[in-house]
């Protein structure tokens, strides 16, 4: 026979114990994360392949822009549509990482008004499945590499670094997103907007070398930019060059973004359930 759990009420418990309990609660964390896989594709005619399709064609549409008819530079020697998918992998994970997460606390309202877990799980969650679809996606990198003939060097070791960064640059603003919406809902207007605009002024279709010297520290402030060049010297290899004060700064915007998406979320989680 299992002993008897006793539960202890006691002021501020519930506030040392929170990181704890984002342990305790991890199965509650698997539930959600699959639930939101299944439900994503679900009753769709092609299903998974969204996944697929939604990068390759805009990865189609930035190569012809770009580099056909812009005739923009790409990486070294390598393919233009290898270096604009290198980039556009982290940016849809950032992307839907953001506009998931910043919904994330409203679509589970009736969870959150009635049972006590800690609430970071599910803005956490949301940013989890976008991962599934990135390595979905990554499907597609592989068979470019395998129709250019692309064989990717050491560098390409260093992937989950960069996979480990874009992950956190996608966490902090969707933290911070994510409690602000509860209370204003206007941001699940204005994020769409920052989406389609920040695909636009992020490298995506394009090579950060097309950036003139002065102003490429401060457009290193984008926290993607870093993700985006570390995604393309990792896979690229040689083709490609890390910009290092303008990654470092990456890193720094990163971190500040974590820090202040976690406090703004647990200064406002306390109040969640009313504002719901």
């Amino acid at each position: 026979m299992t002993e008897p759990q006793v539960l202890i009420i006691e002021p501020g418990l519930a506030e040392r114990d929170y990181w704890r309990d984002l342990w305790r609660y991890r199965e509650l964390f698997y539930v959600l994360a699959w639930r939101d896989i299944s439900v994503r594709y679900k009753q769709t005619i092609i299903g998974l392949a969204w996944a697929l399709l939604r990068p390759f064609l805009t990865m189609l549409v930035f190569t012809v822009v770009f580099g056909k008819l812009a005739k923009l530079p790409t990486e070294g020697a390598a393919p233009y549509a290898l270096m604009v998918f290198a980039g556009l992998l982290p940016w849809q994970f950032f992307s839907t990482a953001l506009s998931e997460s910043s919904n994330s606390l409203i679509g589970n309202a009736n969870l959150i008004s009635k049972v006590y877990f800690p609430r970071l799980i599910v803005p956490t969650a949301a940013v989890v499945v976008s991962f599934v679809d990135f390595l979905i996606s990554f499907a597609i990198l592989v068979g470019l590499m395998l129709w250019y003939q692309f064989v990717p060097g050491w560098p390409i070791l260093t992937l989950p670094l960069f996979v480990l960064m874009a992950f956190l640059a996608s966490l902090g603003p969707g933290l911070w997103i994510t409690a602000l919406n509860v209370k204003y809902r206007d941001f699940r207007y204005i994020i769409p907007f920052i989406v389609q605009i920040g695909l636009y002024v992020s490298p995506v279709g394009f090579s950060t070398s097309v950036v003139p010297d002065r102003w490429r520290l401060l457009y290193s402030l984008n926290p993607v930019v870093g993700v985006i060049d570390g995604f393309r010297w990792a896979i690229l290899g040689g083709e490609s060059t890390l910009y290092l004060p303008g990654f470092l700064l990456g890193w720094c915007v990163i971190v500040f973004f974590l820090w202040l998406g976690i406090r703004q979320f647990r200064g406002m989680e306390k109040s969640f359930a009313d504002l719901i």
